[in-house]
């Protein structure tokens, strides 16, 4: 079951070589959040590796993207290009997930995480849909583990 519901993620992503600059290939995730089968799956593969991995331990889970709303939590936004969070969205000690539609080189999910940790909580782990592995994004979130469901160069 997992096998199919990850190939019907992956026959969604679009890639667009050569944009936004030559030698980059996009990745568009926005036809799996357009399609309900593969949205549904790209969640219960997230869910799944999350409950697997930490049980019942998750308070929230926290992100900007689609993904993350699929479950009551603190939204993160990013208005310009930096990331707000209420002063009172956490109680210290509060175990979350960052979870963001791609990780590229880490900026975001690591300005995720010390947003977090200035509010005390405790990262658990950040989740993405998509991983360009080249850019080494997970290199800038550790020590805070890191899962992705599909990864592309």
């Amino acid at each position: 079951m997992a096998d199919s519901e990850l190939q019907l993620v992956e026959q969604r992503i679009r890639s667009f070589p050569d944009f936004p600059t030559p030698g980059v290939v996009f990745r568009d995730i926005s036809p799996v959040l357009k399609d309900p089968a593969s949205f549904r799956a790209a969640i219960g593969l997230l869910a799944r590796h999350l409950k697997a991995t930490h049980g019942g331990r998750i308070d929230y889970i926290a992100g900007e993207c689609p993904v993350a709303a699929s479950r009551a939590l603190p939204p993160l936004r990013a208005p310009r290009a930096e990331l707000e969070i209420q002063k009172d969205a956490l109680e210290p000690g509060q175990r979350v997930v960052v979870v963001d539609d791609l990780l590229a080189t880490g900026g975001t999910m690591n300005a995720a995480c010390e947003l977090l940790g200035r509010l005390q909580a405790e990262v658990l782990e950040c989740v993405s849909l998509v991983e360009l592995t080249s850019l080494k994004g997970r290199e800038k979130l550790a020590p805070v583990p890191f899962f992705s469901l599909l990864q592309y160069e």
